[in-house]
């Protein structure tokens, strides 16, 4: 059973699946993409037959095995994939598995620092997903100004270049996600990322037990600086982008 999901689809919405005894066992967040999270294949099910109210969905998001199903449902009339992410494993850091770093000027992002977090942010989605938000640029730029205002995105920026970044996206009492983290070409190689990047863990880990992300499996590099910092694999997601 669904709880939401009636009716005219909402531009963003919430919609839980119940199982016959009332348990919730699975959510799912329709907006410009789907994230699902399920206990049950029913779950997912339920959600494939859902996602029909939801036509202009931009990418199907979550736990491999779950949106391996989610398109097996859905695959017969849904629009195909212009991008498939199958492999994406998850990596964990916790406060003991962090390695340390040495200090570094490490700090969120300002306002007025907005249009280059802009203009970096734009060209990774580009490299890493294959396509340039700024087609949309007045929504995109609001949600990362809108990111920055809540101190969401966190910066290394030395001689006046943007040299490392990332932002935090969802939180729960157990975890941080980490997600857009990038070094710019040009100052690759170097050390930044894996210097800034364990100390934003390390600032960030003392409001969260812990902190997550998750990684193309053929991006080698981030996975070779993710585990020289201390962060370990325990999953996979997978993802499908729409044209």
């Amino acid at each position: 059973m669904l709880d939401g999901g009636h009716g005219p689809a909402a531009a963003d919405e919430i919609v839980l699946y119940r199982d016959r005894k009332g348990t919730i066992a699975g959510a799912a967040y329709f907006g410009t993409q789907l994230v699902i999270a399920a206990d049950t294949d029913e779950a997912v099910d339920a959600f494939a037959i859902e996602a029909r109210r939801h036509p202009g969905l931009r990418s199907f998001v979550g736990p491999k095995a779950r949106v391996d199903r989610l398109w097996d449902r859905v695959s017969s009339w849904h629009r195909p994939p212009v991008v498939v992410r199958a492999c994406q494993p998850i990596y964990v850091v916790l406060p003991t598995t962090l390695v340390s770093t040495p200090a570094l000027d490490v700090r969120p992002a300002t306002l007025a620092e907005a249009e280059v977090v802009i203009e970096n942010s734009a060209e990774m989605m580009l490299g890493e997903l294959g396509y340039d938000p700024r087609t949309n640029r007045v929504s995109f730029g609001a949600g990362v100004r809108r990111a920055i205002g809540l101190g969401q995105w966190w910066v290394y920026i030395d001689g006046g270049a943007l040299k490392f970044q990332l932002n935090v996206g969802a939180r729960s009492e157990t975890t941080a996600q980490l997600q857009g983290v990038w070094t710019p070409p040009a100052f690759r190689k170097r050390g930044y990322a894996f210097n800034a990047l364990g100390q934003i863990a390390q600032r960030l880990l003392s409001a969260s037990p812990t902190l997550s992300l998750y990684v193309n499996d053929f991006n080698r590099d981030a996975i070779a600086l993710y585990e020289r910092l201390g962060f370990v694999c325990v999953g996979e997601m997978s993802t499908l982008l729409f044209a």
